[in-house]
Formats: C-alpha cells, sequence, structure tokens
C-alpha cells in the first residue's frame, strides 16, 4: 500500500494559528531564553503576498521581519520551511488547475530555485526558475 499524496490545502487549513513561544533550550539556532514565533502558512502567503512584482526576499528576511511584527525575537526555522512548502504546493495547484498567475501567491518571491524548499517541491527547481522570470517580465499591460 503505498503513501497517499499530501492534501497541501487541507495543511493549510488545519495549521495552528501563530503563536509565540520562549525556548528553555537551544532549538535550531535559536537560543534558549528567546522568543520565538510559531507562524502559519496564512500568515506567510500574506507575506509573499506583499512582495512586489519583480522583488524577491530571502528566508532569513521574512523570519525576521514577521518575527518582529509579532513581538518575537526569532521566528522557527523548521516550521517557517514547512509552511513555505505548504504554500508553494497549494499555488502550484493551482496554476496546474488554470487558476490566472495574478490570484496565485508567488511562492517564487522567497522560494527561489536554489532553496532547500524549492528541491522538496512537486516541481522541479527550473520550474520555480521560470515562474520567477514570466513574474519578472514585463506584463502585456505595461
Amino acid at each position: 500500500m503505498g503513501k497517499r499524496p499530501t492534501d497541501w490545502r487541507k495543511r493549510f487549513g488545519g495549521a495552528k494559528p501563530p503563536h509565540v513561544v520562549m525556548l528553555h533550550t537551544d532549538f535550531a539556532g535559536v537560543r534558549a531564553g528567546n522568543t520565538m514565533l510559531i507562524s502559519s502558512p496564512g500568515d506567510i502567503a500574506n507575506y509573499l503576498s506583499r512582495i512586489p512584482r519583480g522583488e524577491t526576499r530571502t528566508i532569513e528576511r521574512l523570519r525576521n521581519e514577521l518575527a518582529r511584527k509579532a513581538g518575537a525575537q526569532a521566528m522557527c526555522p523548521v516550521t517557517t520551511a514547512i509552511y513555505l512548502r505548504v504554500v508553494a504546493e497549494v499555488a502550484l495547484r493551482d496554476l496546474e488547475e488554470g487558476k490566472p498567475s495574478d490570484q496565485v501567491t508567488r511562492c517564487w518571491r522567497v522560494v527561489t530555485p536554489d532553496s532547500k524548499v524549492a528541491k522538496k517541491l512537486s516541481c522541479s527547481p527550473d520550474h520555480v526558475a521560470h515562474l520567477m522570470a514570466l513574474d519578472n517580465a514585463p506584463s502585456a499591460s505595461s
């Protein structure tokens, strides 16, 4: 019996709301005693949707900005990577199903072809590069 495919939309909607925790031990590069944001796919999707066309952000910048906004000293790198993948897989599925790209969360503004997250996606890093190139191309309406 094979493994069932992941329902990315269900994972997106089923995540806990964002919350801040106090670390009692070091975790994933974040020191004990620091406050750490555990975000959500929705918060990450909102962040991505505010990145202007043709611009990118690093995962570190995303983590720093969302942590600061939540009043935390850091954002969990583990859940950030997981939730970025969830957001990206939903976006890829939306595109596959024919949703116009301007109505899809542009995950490629943070999930670049050379990122660890891109290597885990259901598409190739080359496809992520293609989506970035389309996003950076002059639009027909400009």
